[in-house]
């Protein structure tokens, strides 16, 4: 039973933490998926605590869109400096950063 409170606890904590973030640097759900490479569909899921059972590569991506690791993410208090006053990292994943290489290369 203990185990089950843990790990409910946890991702409540990522949920609140994913929210926070996404909101501190301005973003919708479909802006934040796009930048972290994951379907729009999906990360609403994820936010709305849906899915609930995330694999690494997910949180990998989730993090790096925030240019965070993934402890960071899922440590009790928010990194220094990094919620709302860093600014985002310029990524290259997902669809539509696939598009715009593959159209460039014509």
């Amino acid at each position: 039973m203990d185990a089950l409170r843990v790990a409910k606890s946890t991702l409540t904590h990522l949920l609140t933490r994913l929210r926070a973030l996404r909101a501190a640097h301005g973003l919708t759900q479909e802006a934040f998926a796009e930048r972290s490479g994951i379907s729009y569909k999906y990360y609403q899921a994820v936010e709305a605590g849906r899915k609930r059972e995330l694999r690494l590569s997910t949180l990998e991506r989730l993090a790096r869109a925030y240019g965070l690791e993934v402890w960071q993410l899922l440590a009790p208090d928010p990194p220094e400096g990094k919620v709302a006053a860093k600014r985002l990292p310029a990524l290259r994943t997902g669809r539509a950063a696939q598009a715009r290489l593959s159209s460039q290369r014509r």
